[in-house]
């Protein structure tokens, strides 16, 4: 398969599935199907390049890690039990990153090359403080991105539970449908009403949905 051999440099990766395509997949994966588990890995592939980027190594190790997100990617993807709770992109996307940091545990490739596991001093408590734990990533946490995703497919499922006038800012206040997040003011200028109004309905609508969430979840659980 492409995923296992030859270079990665060029960064050529098929496309995420949909959501759609993405369950389809899944189905027929847990049903035993070979040719679907490997559409999820090679669409996934994408998902490897990114956590990477999170990584400063040298230019020359990025195919490494590739190949090693890879084998976290594979994992994740044989390993993922669909129990409603996290999606296979998420799940898959921590298995990834576990991989890579493991790599760099166990793997000091030479005393001018330095590991983000490197242990650069101790604590007031005298615990080990590695070199990952003290630089700063200004770039945004995919996996974070990922799982507020989840959270966002979650909270539509409900919204059919609210009047039109909640949904209308429940949807411009969390950017909901592709739009622009907006602020308090700015609902209640577009809707010619006050701000306490709008944060009133804002409220009371997260109050059903937070319900409905909490009911469906234990029944999940039971």
């Amino acid at each position: 398969m492409m995923f296992l051999t030859g270079s990665y440099s060029n960064n050529v990766f098929l496309e995420p599935l949909s959501p759609q395509e993405e369950e389809k997949y899944v189905k027929l994966m847990f049903m035993g199907d070979k040719d679907a588990r490997n559409k999820l890995i090679e669409h996934n592939l994408r998902l490897v390049a990114h956590i990477v980027k999170k990584f400063d190594v040298k230019e020359n190790m990025t195919d490494d890690l590739i190949s090693i997100g890879t084998i976290g990617l594979i994992k994740g993807i044989d390993t993922y039990k669909d129990n409603k709770k996290t999606k296979i992109t998420t799940y898959a996307a921590r298995c990834i990153q576990n991989e890579i940091l493991m790599y760099f545990r166990a793997n000091k490739k030479s005393n001018n090359d330095v590991s983000l596991s490197d242990s650069i001093g101790f604590d007031k408590e005298g615990n080990e403080i590695n070199l990952i734990d003290v630089i700063e990533d200004t770039t945004p946490d995919l996996i974070e991105t990922i799982t507020l995703n989840d959270n966002i497919d979650a909270l539509k499922k409900y919204l059919h539970l609210l009047n039109k006038r909640e949904q209308e800012i429940i949807v411009k206040r969390y950017g909901l449908n592709n739009e622009a997040e907006k602020t308090q003011k700015q609902i209640a200028k577009e809707f010619h009403i006050s701000r306490s109004y709008v944060s009133r309905i804002e409220k009371r609508a997260l109050t059903k949905l937070l319900k409905e969430f909490i009911k469906n979840k234990k029944t999940n659980i039971n």
